[in-house]
């Protein structure tokens, strides 16, 4: 099981080449085993829809369309944001900074003791999260 950040998201989706080769081994990975699963926070539906909203993201189709076109992916599974949740990721140890969806996706890797695919500088440093890039 891993997690997916908002932008490994975008960029495995589309086939960009942002996505770091190591990045890609994890994604096909967890895609081939038999059990394996990649949870994405609801929270990122959240993000990419503003960025669609400001202009700062172009899609080939709608936003809605995109999501339920990744929901289709056999091993894709989107995590609801949920209370518990929530109250967590204003209690993350050490020192984190203050950015809301970053701070969602880390604790749902956290939550489910899974890796979290990511290029953020600010998560990666971040010892209390496993990452993968």
């Amino acid at each position: 099981m891993i997690v997916l950040d908002t932008h490994t998201l975008l960029w495995w989706v589309n086939g960009d080449s942002q996505l770091s080769p190591h990045a890609l081994e994890a994604i096909g990975h967890e895609l081939q085993a038999d059990d394996g699963e990649i949870l994405i926070s609801a929270i990122s539906a959240w993000e990419m829809a503003l960025l669609v909203e400001k202009g700062r993201l172009t899609l080939s189709m709608s936003i809605d369309d995109w999501l339920d076109t990744v929901e289709e992916i056999d091993g894709v599974r989107f995590v609801a944001v949920d209370a518990a949740t929530a109250v967590e990721s204003t209690r993350l140890p050490g020192e984190f900074h203050k950015d809301p969806a970053d701070r969602m996706i880390v604790t749902l890797a956290r939550h489910f003791n899974a890796e979290l695919v990511t290029a953020d500088d600010k998560i990666t440093a971040y010892r209390h999260v496993r990452t993968v890039w």
